[in-house]
């Protein structure tokens, strides 16, 4: 269940960033259509099929996506990303923590100093000078699906 919910958070986060949509207008497509859709996804996109986190990610949510561009996959150390592609295991533990269970928007992440993520593991926030999760940089925020939100981020982030 926790796979579920980070998967889709994920590709909603994907699917917004890329779309060109305005923060805050509801959409009819889900997360992952949304992220396909965008088109600066299709990294993020290739890695939840690989996962098999398609599925979860369509489903009813909502979920929160903390959705790394194709940009912030390039920025991985060489051979990372073809590792994680395959090693299922791993991909989807990278992939989860992207995702956190329920429909958390930018007005109720600025008031976190953490969030659990699917994966399990604690994603710290810090929202004194921008918005970050982990390492990561939001770059764009509250991009509606249907079932959650997605915010756009410039870094993949790798639970330790």
């Amino acid at each position: 269940m926790r796979k579920l919910f980070a998967f889709a958070l994920v590709v909603a986060l994907v699917a917004t960033s890329a779309s060109g949509l305005r923060a805050s207008e509801p959409q009819a497509k889900d997360i992952v259509d949304t992220a396909v859709a965008a088109g600066s996804f299709k990294t993020l996109a290739k890695a939840l099929d690989a996962a098999g986190l398609i599925p979860t990610l369509k489903g009813a949510g909502p979920f929160t996506v903390f959705a790394p561009t194709d940009e912030a996959f390039a920025k991985l150390p060489a051979g990372t990303l073809d590792a994680l592609l395959k090693d299922k295991a791993k991909l989807t533990q990278v992939l989860t923590y992207h995702v956190v269970a329920g429909k958390v928007t930018a007005a109720d992440v600025v008031k976190l100093t953490s969030a659990k993520t699917v994966e399990g593991r604690s994603l710290p926030i810090d929202a004194s000078m921008g918005v970050k999760v982990g390492t990561a940089k939001v770059i764009k925020a509250d991009v509606m699906a249907s079932n959650g939100v997605i915010h756009v981020i410039d870094s993949v982030l790798i639970p330790n």
